[in-house]
């Protein structure tokens, strides 16, 4: 698709780093790298990759990121990322539209929205769920919403069998963010893992956009927001009873749930809605397009 179609164009956008290894040699437009994660502490995260392998994959990812830097140009989504880099670039956070009114978050269900892997904590999700269902008699449901890794799918439809969480998998964004509004908790239960220290969760702002309350394991910035917001409840790594409390608290309180989802909301419309940031992000295109010579 480079190869036959990027000369058509002004700018090439990429959010895969793996695209840059195919770069070289092809007449392209001037490219930009946004970049999305912690692309090395990602790379340790592949279940394929070896455990003794993983320092030197972090290396080798450090050093295409130092060469990408040369050749192509950077917008970033974290503030966070701007240590990897030797130079200054634009910083646009990976945020969302946020509508200017929501539904009070007082149906029965929870939800889970992203992709669901080990290290997002697939294992606590479908414990959470299964702990929630038993101690509600199955009034509240857990819907998550997203793609599976393969190695959890098959715990995934065990738990769908058993009545424990319902797996819509892959859902149109739209879709998917009707199904978030009105719920009474989204939960991001992501392990302890470095690329995930340094980037706010993308569901968690995702949450607070259609707001419903929060539950999170407390990686940096998504404890500063849920808790500096007052918008969520912040539990321990791994403890799927504790994210079961939250959410049965949160049940169980109207008051707190919808206070909780209207303080989240707010600072979403203030500080994570696209509008606030859409300028910049178009700017910086019609820049590095502008910069292309004859």
């Amino acid at each position: 698709m480079l190869r036959h179609e990027a000369s058509e164009h002004d700018v090439l956008l990429l959010h895969d780093p793996e695209l840059l290894l195919t770069l070289p040699g092809l007449p392209l437009p001037a490219v930009v790298w946004d970049v999305h994660e912690d692309t090395a502490a990602a790379a340790t995260l592949k279940s394929w990759l070896p455990p003794p392998a993983r320092p030197l994959m972090r290396w080798l990812v450090g050093q295409i990121e130092r060469l990408a830097e040369r050749r192509v140009h950077l917008i970033l989504a974290e503030y966070a990322y701007r240590d990897r880099f030797r130079e200054q670039h634009l910083v646009v956070p990976n945020v969302h539209r946020v509508p200017e009114s929501v539904p009070l978050p007082d149906q029965p269900r929870v939800v889970y929205l992203g992709s669901v892997t080990w290290a997002r904590g697939a294992a606590e999700l479908v414990e959470t769920a299964r702990l929630v269902a038993a101690k509600t008699n199955g009034e509240v449901r857990t819907i998550v919403i997203g793609s599976a890794s393969g190695d959890v799918r098959a715990m995934l439809n065990e738990a769908e069998r058993e009545g424990v969480l319902e797996w819509l998998g892959y859902v149109p964004s739209e879709r998917a963010m009707e199904i978030v509004r009105g719920s009474i908790a989204g939960l991001s239960l992501l392990h302890d893992e470095p690329n995930y220290r340094v980037s706010l969760p993308t569901k968690v702002t995702e949450y607070i956009a259609s707001g419903i309350p929060v539950v999170t394991t407390p990686l940096p910035l998504a404890r500063e927001v849920v808790e500096g917001f007052k918008c969520g409840v912040v539990v321990p790594f791994a403890d799927p009873a504790a994210a079961a409390a939250a959410v049965l608290e949160l049940w169980a309180d109207a008051d707190l749930r919808r206070s909780m989802g209207a303080s989240g909301h707010a600072a979403a419309l203030e500080r994570y809605d696209w509008s606030r940031h859409a300028q910049e992000f178009v700017a910086e295109l019609k820049r590095v397009a502008g910069s292309l010579t004859p």
